[in-house]
């Protein structure tokens, strides 16, 4: 019997079934909607909302940003992925008849904020960059206004949905970076051919969803394709790969084995020659193979050994017969690998990429702290003030602006500014917060505000592009940065000023903290 899926409002269940007893179907078996993650919440996020509706709080407005306080994996920036994410996660968010049961059972929450989460629907607004977008440090790439218990429940997985894509759309970036350097389009051509990435990592993921997500933000950020194919059929991705080394050593023989591969896939087959003997046995046996088919060679990939030498070698062998074979890489590569075999020469056609998308080895560390409150219509900044000056926040609604230079397309620094201020466009000084003595001026330049609305009263207003669309757009982004930025190694520190309003709020609400702590010390001092 067919099987398919329908999305059911909790409170049409029963009439649904009733229908379907009416008009002679048997027992039917509904299942959870496996795209619903509203319990995907730390617990102590409804704990506090319990609080806040206990106190009649549910309809208070509150502010809060995501961002990160360093630039994520040693990378010169931050790329985001995971907006689409985001949206599908908003549009899902309900409680279901097993998720008040569950909450239920654990003794902890009263019927009246249960039945609350019965009928709960995200009402907020939600401001984000695109995916693809670059993002620095402190810089807001989502700020979520709505009421105190829905800003809360949301946070947990937004930081989980954020923290993962911005790690592969970054990790997948900056061996691109690395793999082809920057590239300079003039009147819409390349100067250079492109050396293509292929993510292969599903098998290092943690997790079939983490392993399409990290091929998805791969493709985003500028890979050609995937060996995911649950990936690339989801998001229209380039399906991709070439053979392992149990095709070889099932065989009799390598020879056997690039002979039955060929005869299945003539078209241009690309062998793994690293199996038994790169030099004495891969490559000759791929060109023998080849010349008795009668077929072009479309190339060779090396997994193991010395790349940078075996590449060259592979090159001088392949040069009589078939000088046009693309010369794949692989082997747990990273920015720094690719970097090193590039500046030893190495003859790279391609590139394959696994561990090193899929699972990068440092995390991002994005958080979500409140920024701001309302009370009877008044914005209210909010201000973390911490002794590790790094952890101290940058209170009230903000907007980014990116400054771009109208003559070379380069972006100039970022600005962090209060939402309602006016950008001057005749001339700007940027100052650095950490150094006031090290300033910038900059003329003759354009500005974009990077935050675009996404949810407005909790409904969708943003059209969310392909990945196509999203992978172009990204390029483009990328390319507009100086190649220091994008260095491979000890990248320079990209511009990212307060703008002297958000600037001056945020001194004068950390000195009027230091005296209210003052003040108390004081006060318990003197009983």
């Amino acid at each position: 019997m067919e099987k398919f899926t329908i999305n059911l409002d909790e409170k049409r269940k029963e009439e649904f079934l009733r229908l379907l007893a009416e008009n002679g179907f048997g027992e039917i078996e509904l299942k959870e909607d496996e795209t619903n993650m509203s319990l995907m919440t730390d617990f102590y996020e409804l704990t506090m909302s319990q609080v806040n509706f206990d106190n009649n709080e549910q309809n208070e407005v509150a502010y809060f940003d995501g961002f990160f306080r360093r630039e994520p994996l040693d990378a010169g920036y931050g790329l985001i992925g995971g907006t689409d994410s985001m949206i599908e996660y908003i549009q899902n968010l309900h409680f279901t008849d097993s998720d008040i049961e569950f909450l239920r059972s654990t003794n902890k929450f009263n019927e009246g904020y249960l039945e609350y989460l019965r009928n709960f629907k995200f009402t907020g607004d939600i401001w984000a960059m695109p995916d693809g977008t670059p993002v620095f440090r402190n810089e807001p790439f989502i700020t979520v206004r709505g009421n105190k218990i829905e800003t809360k429940l949301v946070e947990t997985a937004l930081l989980a949905i954020y923290n993962s894509q911005i790690a592969y759309t970054t990790a997948a970036r900056k061996i691109v970076e690395a793999a082809n350097g920057v590239e300079v389009v003039v009147e819409d051509e390349k100067t250079h051919e492109l050396i293509p990435i292929m993510e292969f990592g599903a098998r290092r993921a943690y997790g079939c969803n983490a392993a399409i997500d990290a091929s998805k933000c791969a493709v985003i950020a500028g890979c050609a394709g995937t060996s995911n194919t649950k990936a690339a059929k989801k998001y229209g991705l380039t399906a991709m790969g070439t053979m392992a080394h149990s095709c070889v050593m099932e065989a009799d023989s390598e020879y056997e084995a690039f002979q039955k591969y060929a005869k299945s896939f003539p078209n241009k087959p690309l062998f793994l020659v690293d199996t038994f003997d790169t030099l004495k046995s891969g490559i000759p046996n791929a060109i023998k193979v080849c010349k008795e088919l009668g077929i072009e060679l479309g190339g060779i990939r090396i997994d193991s050994g010395d790349l940078a030498y075996l590449s060259k070698e592979a090159k001088k062998l392949m040069k009589e017969t078939f000088p046009n074979a693309v010369i794949c890489l692989s082997n747990g590569l990273n920015a720094p690998a690719i970097k090193s075999l590039k500046q030893q020469g190495a003859v790279i056609g391609s590139i394959g990429c696994g561990d090193n998308i899929a699972s990068p080895d440092k995390r991002v560390g994005a958080v979500y702290k409140i920024c701001a409150t309302e009370e009877d219509g008044k914005l209210i900044p909010k201000i973390k003030v911490s002794e590790d000056k790094i952890k101290t926040t940058n209170p009230g609604l903000k907007k980014v602006w990116r400054f771009y230079d109208k003559d070379t397309g380069y972006a100039l620094g970022d600005i962090i500014a209060k939402h309602n201020e006016t950008i001057p466009l005749d001339g700007y000084t940027f100052v650095n917060h950490e150094d006031t003595l090290q300033t910038k001026d900059v003329t003759n330049y354009t500005v974009r505000e990077l935050q675009v609305p996404i949810f407005k009263n909790g409904e969708l207003v943003y059209t969310d592009p392909t990945i196509e669309e999203k992978r172009a757009y990204c390029n483009r982004e990328m390319n507009a940065l100086y190649p220091e930025v994008k260095r491979v190694e000890k990248p320079h520190k990209y511009i990212v000023d307060l703008s002297n309003e958000l600037r001056e709020l945020r001194d004068e609400l950390i000195r009027a903290v230091n005296a209210e702590t003052k003040a108390k010390q004081k006060t318990l001092g003197s009983k």
